[in-house]
């Protein structure tokens, strides 16, 4: 039987098409983003538009304002940090959680690795923060706990890690490395892994 494939909501196609013009510095911080003009644009009704928005104003990318409309936040760099010790929390308690099934099978975070040997020698900045992401949520995952699972999704970790290395710089030369390190530490039933996850996500906070 062919795998299954799931395609994306048309809400999520549309909150992906307003993150990468956030990302990408489409809309500028303080910019009034219309949402007529994204349905026009993606030829969709405004209701998904609606959705996507108000999803991502839970996720603090945006904010609205009785006869203001709709704009991207003035994030600030202390906006940006907030998010890593609230992350580093729920991936230390996930790291403990998922040890003794990550021990015995790392192929839900090895196939990340691989991909980010390659993006680290491509430098695309890009597939870093995709597969970065995606090895943590597999850590998460791992750990088989659906509120913390759902907790950590909803910190927006990949959009706030993208606009950190857009706006502060923040890349890292080298991606795969440490994540390999993490997967050895996991292989080896290490004791101190949950703290090692912790400061892995510490240390990847902007300076």
């Amino acid at each position: 039987m062919p795998p299954t494939v799931v395609h994306p909501s048309l809400r999520e196609q549309i909150r992906e098409h307003i993150v990468e013009g956030v990302v990408s510095g489409r809309w500028k911080p303080g910019e009034r983003i219309v949402e007529r003009r994204i349905a026009v644009e993606l030829e969709v009704s405004q209701t998904p538009v609606r959705e996507a928005l108000r999803e991502l104003e839970s996720l603090r990318l945006i904010e609205s304002a009785p006869n203001k409309g709709v704009r991207v936040r003035d994030l600030t760099a202390a906006d940006l940090e907030e998010i890593y010790p609230v992350r580093a929390g729920l991936e230390q308690i996930a790291a403990e959680l998922a040890a003794p099934r990550l021990a015995d099978d790392v192929s839900a975070l090895e196939p990340h690795v691989g991909a980010l040997r390659e993006a680290d020698a491509k430098g695309d900045g890009g597939a870093q923060v995709r597969h970065t992401v995606a090895f943590h949520r597999e850590l998460v995952r791992a750990a088989g706990n659906s509120v913390l699972l759902h907790t950590w999704e909803s910190l927006g970790i990949e959009i706030y890690t993208s606009l950190a290395i857009r706006w502060l710089g923040t890349r890292q030369q080298s991606y795969a490395e440490e994540h390999a390190e993490i997967v050895a530490a996991f292989r080896r039933r290490d004791p101190a892994i949950a703290e090692l996850v912790k400061d892995h996500v510490l240390g990847c906070a902007p300076a």
